[in-house]
């Protein structure tokens, strides 16, 4: 009998002691994973309050300020061309000299002519005086005297003709000599010496002419940014940068001077203008370049990676970073995102650490690990990469 109960009980008793073992390791388990869990290696940087400029970007094409496609206004033959190909000009400078004797010829005979109306003028004058006398005294005919005063006035006419003719004589011959409209640069010559002129000839020009300092560059923005555009043009604050895509040479002083009168409703956007001093000439017609237009500053915001926030059903959010090194989820108000920075209105305060990589893996309360703090700032105002956190094998 003894046997038994004790074999009994120990059997009874194998049970309870397995389960109260395994109860134990639970509890051991749990507290493992409540203070020794390992920290979450994410990627960090720093909040900033910073003044923000904001810029409407696109892409433009640089055009002459003025350009002229220079023509022949008279019929001639090119006698002397006075410059070269790619030559700088200046306002007035000749150009082009047609062969002048013709013209020069004409003119000899538009003076002449003139001289001969004003000899019939003058003794059609002489006449008209000399027989209005014989008129007052009833010694000739009404009708002759009446003929005397036509004449004197028709050749009195006819001089005011010959003398507009001499005018357009001499107006034909200063055309022979061609002259810079503007200061520029001259293209390709396409007519040389020899070379048969027609005036105003549709299909042939000189030679072209580009003025190059200062210079346009036309480009165009959405629609959406036109109040902007206005708003800065008022209060004369809107400033325009350009980049040549390549050769990477950088203007900063552009003003913007133009905005289309309408906006183009097949594209949604309007066209604008800039103009600059270019006295470098490293701007050239034709060039394609990327446009930068500033046309307001946000004063006084928070400055954090964009990839530090997140989208949720309760609105924009983040994890800061507390001194023990475990997160906090914050919601935050945007402002805009600026490229790879994003505004913030509130939120978060200047010099706080935020997280901009690995949040799928936190919690509120969770710790983290990393290696160094990283800023947002960098020399050209954009963001600063974030410093990645060691991964653990």
């Amino acid at each position: 009998m003894k046997t038994s109960v004790f074999r009994f009980v120990h059997r009874a008793a194998v049970p309870a002691l397995a389960l109260g073992l395994l109860a134990g390791c639970g509890k051991k388990d749990s507290a493992a994973r409540a203070g020794g869990a390992p920290a979450v290696p994410v990627q960090i940087a720093k909040a900033e309050r910073a003044d923000v400029p904001r810029w409407i970007e696109s892409i433009g094409n640089v055009q002459a300020l003025r350009a002229v496609t220079v023509k022949s206004q008279v019929d001639g033959i090119i006698a002397t061309v006075h410059l070269k190909e790619g030559d700088d000009v200046n306002a007035g400078d000749l150009i082009v000299t047609l062969d002048r004797r013709p013209f020069e010829n004409a003119v000899l005979v538009a003076r002449a002519a003139l001289a001969t109306a004003k000899a019939q003028a003058e003794q059609a004058r002489i006449d008209a005086e000399r027989y209005s006398h014989l008129d007052q005294q009833s010694a000739i005919s009404k009708e002759s005297y009446a003929q005397y005063l036509t004449r004197a006035e028709t050749t009195k006419a006819d001089v005011q003709a010959k003398e507009a003719a001499l005018a357009n004589a001499e107006l034909q011959l200063g055309y022979t000599q061609i002259r810079a409209p503007f200061a520029g640069r001259a293209g390709q010559l396409l007519l040389h010496e020899g070379a048969l002129v027609k005036a105003n000839d549709a299909g042939t020009s000189i030679v072209s002419i580009n003025q190059l300092a200062p210079i346009a560059v036309s480009f165009t923005v959405p629609e959406t940014a036109l109040p902007l555009i206005r708003a800065a043009m008022s209060d004369d604050s809107a400033r325009v940068a350009v980049t040549e895509r390549a050769s990477g040479v950088k203007r900063t002083d552009g003003k913007l001077g133009f905005v289309d009168n309408a906006v183009d409703a097949t594209t949604g956007t309007v066209m604008l203008k800039a103009f600059f001093e270019n006295t470098d000439r490293a701007l050239w017609p034709g060039q394609f370049v990327h446009v930068r237009t500033l046309v307001d500053t946000t004063r006084g915001v928070f400055v954090v990676p964009t990839t530090a926030v997140q989208t949720t059903q309760d609105g924009s959010t983040l994890y800061v970073v507390k001194t023990d090194k475990t997160v906090e989820l914050r919601r935050v108000k945007v402002v805009r995102t600026d490229g790879d920075r994003t505004l913030l209105a509130t939120g978060v305060n200047d010099g706080e650490t935020v997280v901009t990589d690995g949040q799928l893996r936190l919690l509120p309360g969770v710790k983290v690990d990393f290696a160094t703090l990283a800023t947002n700032e960098t020399p050209g105002g954009g963001s600063a990469p974030a410093h990645a956190a060691p991964q653990e094998d």
